[in-house]
């Protein structure tokens, strides 16, 4: 008797991962924003001569400021990726960020990551929710920056 033919089981799209992943992140980042904004505040109240008011919406100060909290997420998320392909959000659940090829990416396509995570979540998460769709399981910034999310297997104790 034959055995039948086992067709390859598709990969997972680590969407909850992810999503946790990113719920740890967080912290760090909001903790880089609050330093960031720093210098922004100290400097909007010397030009206002006002402590009791916010920077304006929408003035070039604020769109300095998100600029610079934008950055300064990047570098964070770049440069762990460069380092070791992990984030302190990606090590508990284990995800790992590579090259399509398996390999480790390049700067250059990190930064490309970043920029289309970022265009993904200002699109309600609809780059992350591709994944279910992509045949791969890639999400919209995984596909378009030639990078793969990795889970890696559990050491044994």
């Amino acid at each position: 008797m034959t055995e039948p033919a086992s067709t390859p089981e598709k990969p997972r799209a680590l969407i909850g991962w992810r999503l946790l992943a990113l719920l740890y992140d967080v912290w760090p980042v909001l903790a880089m924003w609050l330093a960031v904004a720093i210098p922004f505040v100290l400097v909007d109240v010397v030009i206002s001569d006002n402590v009791r008011h916010n920077i304006e919406p929408y003035s070039l100060m604020w769109w300095l400021l998100w600029s610079c909290c934008w950055g300064a997420a990047g570098l964070y998320a770049t440069f762990s990726w460069l380092r070791g392909g992990q984030t302190l959000g990606m090590r508990p659940w284990r995800l790992k960020v590579i090259a399509a090829d398996g390999g480790a990416p390049t700067l250059a396509a990190l930064w490309r990551r970043y920029a289309l995570a970022t265009l993904s979540m200002l699109a309600v998460g609809l780059g992350f929710w591709w994944a279910w769709l992509d045949r791969d399981r890639l999400a919209f910034h995984d596909r378009f920056s030639g990078t793969r999310l990795v889970r890696l297997p559990k050491r044994p104790r």
